[in-house]
């Protein structure tokens, strides 16, 4: 095998029907093989020399071969389920095939891997996305009618994996993608969750936390690796025995592997997430049991278990931050002690030397909940491979880069000493050495600086002591990235001036986020993406995005808007109906949809939104039947969870609903207002609601917002934003200029200034958003006292994220909005 060729000479040739004869598969040659080896690799590759064929009729094989061997099912009576399940462990075979034969592949070269380190992986569902990567929907939707059941409905069947919360999990997703897309050696590593965070239902208006049980049944696509297992310790004591740090006692967690593999488009390459579970050391304490004690005999056992039980556990006890970091130091052991077994292997023939670990490996920290690796392959170098600290920080310092994903103080993570040093008493002891070292190198450049000494220190001197995460991330990464133009330079300027200062400007660096249209336009909006492929000629978009400017030049032609026009519709009938089966709401498919979906926090103003709403309601009900005539009607579509101790984020929820209930029963209003809270966002809903979006929201205060990626989503499917200056809100506008994207609102640099204002003169609100504060206060839309803390705040100076000061150019962009979709020609064209 030459290389990991793309699959497009030999697949794209199977879809068509061109060739049925499978592919062959990759052959590795080893040198030094004894006679009696080489035979029996002989006979190995004789028996599996090719690919699973990929005919219709060999496709109906491996199902059924799935309902009656993996399933025990007879293949003349299995119910829809039973086939979702056969349908997902016959692609996966698929998936293990090219699994095995990248790595294999990758083995042999031995070239640099990334392994990108992740709290979260919001990936959604597999199966539609595997069998678009794999170029074999057309054959599965063939196979499966002959066999009574429609494609569509396995889809259905699949539960989102609750393996993520918001955007920082589903770019991880997006990264895994592009990574196996683009042929990278790439894995991911995070934590196999019993249970997402929660279900949301909304109940009499509020948001009602249920769990979210999602391995029930199972989860077909994932690999239990119990050959994969290694020890994590927590508690103890250290212990310095000759010379040399000995963490020793405590208690001992066995992480479990368990392999997600990750196709890549038209590309043999399969990459993994690697998903780390939970188990006792110790099974089962039979004295305890013997003895009666029969709570103890398993406390081992659940302790283990809790640990991979639930994606963030509340932290507002002691205990519930207990949980959190040892879920923390858990997955990034498990992980460093796979990479450092991976890399002692041999790999290309030959054997490493611990100088080539930068070279070979490269560590990626998606934010800071993994930053304890940076202590922990310290420790696992000096204490366990007797390295020195010199030698040790350099490989250290050379492996791992850092991605900064928020400038809001109040987010970055900080954990205290005490709770450390009682969880990971050897950890603390590096942390205090990285510190004391740093210091030293920053008091020699700055001498008597004991302020600017204070800010850089990883360990804040507070009551009691706290252990800086971001900090220790910045001074054990070579590379620290923000996440978008404006936020990478705040990183700079606000968040670690010093740390620029020190370091220079060269360790930090701007990378964009962005979005992998796989998944975000070929698998979610096939409408497009069908009338995209047409007037491109090809279908080479899907792997590099740069080539949709090719369409700039159709622009004004006629046939090309209508067909866009009939797929937007066909995706809002689509939404439409999913709105009427989940709320009960029945809205035009014709009217504006204005969306805005993302986790409910007051820096992303869901409530400024709500407010507009309420003054676009007022309107309404003032206004004659004849300027009524001449409104656009329009949806407004909400979605997104709270953090369950999050009262503010949970009450604006409250707020939503009642509007939606007031609005959606008005027979005055009909069908020029409908509002919708679509409880229980996950990416699977969003790959309805995304598609037929007119307009969206990305309206947080300037400065608050890292990036975002559902700008990029909503955009990407043919709709226009409504937004500030924020996040890479600045880079789309600068690609599709100032006509194509609404801006309203504040700049950054203004925001602390008018915050400074704010406190010494109270604010003059706009006489239209006083009038909705005052219907809020009088109980118009649900229960005034739940409410009414954010009436106050808006009211007497503590409009934190500055809604009343961008209430006016807020309503003014709405308004020409309105004004430009009653345009559709132009409209069209600006999309």
């Amino acid at each position: 095998m030459s290389g990991l060729r793309a699959r497009t000479s030999s697949f794209q040739d199977l879809m068509t029907g061109v060739t049925t004869a499978p592919e062959p598969r990759a052959r590795f040659e080893s040198e030094g093989v004894p006679a009696n080896e080489e035979s029996r690799r002989e006979l190995m590759w004789t028996l599996m020399s090719s690919y699973l064929p990929r005919d219709v009729n060999s496709i109906e094989r491996y199902i059924v071969n799935h309902i009656e061997y993996t399933l025990a099912r007879t293949r003349y009576n299995f119910d829809s389920y039973a086939a979702y399940q056969a349908t997902a462990y016959s692609v996966r075979d698929r998936l293990i095939e090219s699994f095995n034969d990248t790595q294999q592949w990758f083995d042999q070269k031995d070239p640099k891997r990334i392994y990108y380190l992740s709290l979260e992986f919001l990936m959604g569902r597999t199966l539609h996305n595997a069998l678009s990567n794999l170029g074999l929907k057309d054959k599965y939707t063939d196979a499966l009618k002959n066999l009574g059941f429609k494609l569509e409905d396995m889809y259905d069947m699949e539960k989102d994996a609750a393996l993520g919360n918001g955007g920082l999990g589903r770019l991880a997703a997006c990264f895994m993608d592009s990574l196996a897309t683009h042929n990278y050696p790439g894995w991911g590593y995070g934590i196999r969750y019993k249970y997402g965070m929660f279900a949301q239902k909304i109940v009499d208006g509020f948001q009602v936390e249920t769990p979210d049980i999602w391995l029930t049944n199972g989860n077909p696509w994932e690999i239990q690796r119990l050959d994969v297992v290694y020890p994590v310790r927590f508690y103890g004591s250290v212990s310095n025995i000759r010379g040399k740090q000995v963490w020793e006692g405590g208690e001992i967690v066995d992480a479990v592997a368990y392999d997600n593999p990750i196709p890549g488009y038209d590309t043999y390459n399969t990459n993994n997430i690697r998903l780390w579970s939970g188990k006792p050391a110790k099974e089962f304490d039979l004295a305890s049991f013997n003895e009666g004690d029969y709570i103890r005999a398993i406390e081992a056992k659940q302790r283990s278990e809790d640990i991979s039980a639930v994606l963030y556990p509340n932290d507002n006890t002691e205990a519930g931050k207990e949980l959190r970091l040892r879920q923390q130091f858990f997955f990034v052991s498990a992980t460093l002690q796979d990479v450092i077994r991976r890399f002692k292997g041999e790999t290309g023939g030959k054997k490493h030397n611990w100088n080539d670990f930068p070279e070979k490996v490269a560590v990626q920290l998606n934010d800071t909940h993994p930053t304890l690796g940076i202590s922990e392959l310290m420790r696992q170098l000096m204490d366990l491979e007797g390295m020195g600290w010199e030698e040790a920080w350099k490989i250290v310092y050379n492996t791992f880069g850092y991605t900064n994903h928020t400038v809001m103080p109040e987010a970055l993570e900080k954990w205290s000493v005490p709770l450390m040093s009682h969880l990971l008493p050897r950890h603390i002891q590096i942390i205090f050495e990285i510190n004391y070292r740093f210091l030293q190198a920053v008091e020699k450049k700055w001498p008597g600086d004991w302020n600017r000494l204070a800010k850089m220190s990883i360990i804040e001197e507070s009551s009691p002591k706290m252990v800086r995460m971001a900090v220790l991330a910045v001074v054990g990464s070579h590379a620290v990235n923000g996440v978008a133009a404006i936020h990478s330079e705040l990183v700079k300027t606000n968040l670690f001036p010093e740390f620029v200062q020190f370091y220079g400007a060269s360790k930090f660096s701007n990378k964009t986020n962005g979005v992998t249209p796989r998944r975000w336009l070929l698998q979610c909006n096939p409408a497009l993406a069908t009338i995209i492929s047409k007037w491109l000629g090809s279908t080479q978009w899907v792997a590099n995005l740069g080539q949709l400017s090719g369409l700039k030049k159709f622009a004004d032609n006629a046939d090309l808007q209508k067909e866009f026009s009939d797929a937007k519709r066909e995706n809002k009938e689509r939404l439409a109906n999913l709105i009427f089966k989940m709320n009960g709401v029945k809205v035009r498919p014709d009217a504006l949809f204005d969306v805005q979906v993302k986790r409910i926090h007051e820096y992303k103003r869901q409530l400024l939104n709500i407010l507009q709403v309420i003054h676009r309601y007022n309107r309404i009900k003032r206004a004659s039947l004849q300027e009524r005539s001449r409104m656009q009607p329009r949806v407004c579509i909400f979605g997104g969870k709270a953090a369950p101790g999050y009262w503010a984020a949970k009450m604006i929820i409250r707020l939503i609903t009642g509007v939606g209930k007031v609005v959606n029963d008005d027979k005055d209003v009909g069908d020029l207002l409908k509002v919708v809270f679509l409880a229980n966002y996950n990416v699977s809903l969003a790959e309805v609601i995304i598609p037929a979006n007119d307009i969206s929201e990305h309206i947080s205060t300037a400065g608050t917002e890292a990036s975002g990626t559902s700008n990029m989503k909503f955009v990407l499917n043919g709709g226009l934003i409504v937004g500030t200056m924020d996040g890479a809100n600045i880079e789309i506008r600068e690609e599709v200029g100032d006509r194509n994207i609404f801006i309203f609102g504040c700049l950054t640099p203004e925001v602390e200034g008018l915050r400074h204002k704010m406190r010494f003169d109270r604010p003059k609100l706009d006489p239209r958003m006083d009038e909705v504060l005052t219907q809020i206060s009088a109980g118009k839309y649900g229960p005034a006292d739940k409410f009414q803390f954010l009436v106050d705040n808006l009211r007497n100076g503590g409009d934190t994220y500055l809604l009343g000061h961008d209430f006016p150019s807020y309503v003014a962009a709405q308004d020409e909005v309105d004004k430009c979709f009653q345009n559709r020609t132009d409209w069209v064209k600006r999309t």
